[in-house]
């Protein structure tokens, strides 16, 4: 990592702490606007016989995902995970409660905070995505009925440039 990406990593480590009451507050504020539907990029569905649990286990045992609590929250959305390929660019993974499964690729917020909380440079790279899920994702429609990952808003769980595998 460069001079500027360790500071730029050392000042997101003190945001991580309060960002998700920052992130309410400025919407309720209006300051900052999210709309909570689906994002694009549709994957597929959580097969059947699979876990919500034993996704997260293959995807941050076998590729590095985890936590990526500073994202925005989409209805319905019960986990969001990302897995860093460098400090700028990342891979971002949301499962939704019925199951189905989006991603895409794009800038991380602590290189690129407003083009990444503009959407700006998103792209499908679907290929990797069905790799890393490998026979946890079925294209044909399978309806789950998932909860919300309890470490959803885990600072300490955050994936971080120092984490990467």
């Amino acid at each position: 990592m460069t001079f500027f990406e360790k500071l730029k990593q050392k000042i997101w480590r003190g945001i991580y702490r309060f960002f998700p009451m920052l992130q309410k507050d400025l919407l309720k504020w209006g300051l900052v606007w999210h709309e909570k539907k689906r994002q694009k990029y549709h994957l597929g569905w959580l097969a059947p016989h699979k876990t919500l649990g034993g996704l997260k286990k293959h995807l941050n045992e076998k590729w590095g995902f985890g936590n990526h609590f500073v994202a925005w929250t989409d209805t319905g959305q019960v986990l969001s995970w990302r897995k860093l390929e460098s400090f700028s660019r990342q891979y971002h993974l949301r499962v939704f409660e019925d199951g189905e499964i989006r991603g895409h690729y794009e800038f991380t917020p602590e290189e690129h905070p407003v083009d990444h909380f503009a959407e700006n440079g998103e792209t499908e790279h679907k290929a990797d995505f069905i790799k890393f899920l490998g026979d946890f994702v079925v294209q044909e429609k399978y309806i789950s009925h998932l909860t919300m990952d309890p470490d959803a808003y885990n600072p300490d769980s955050e994936v971080t440039i120092d984490k990467i595998k």
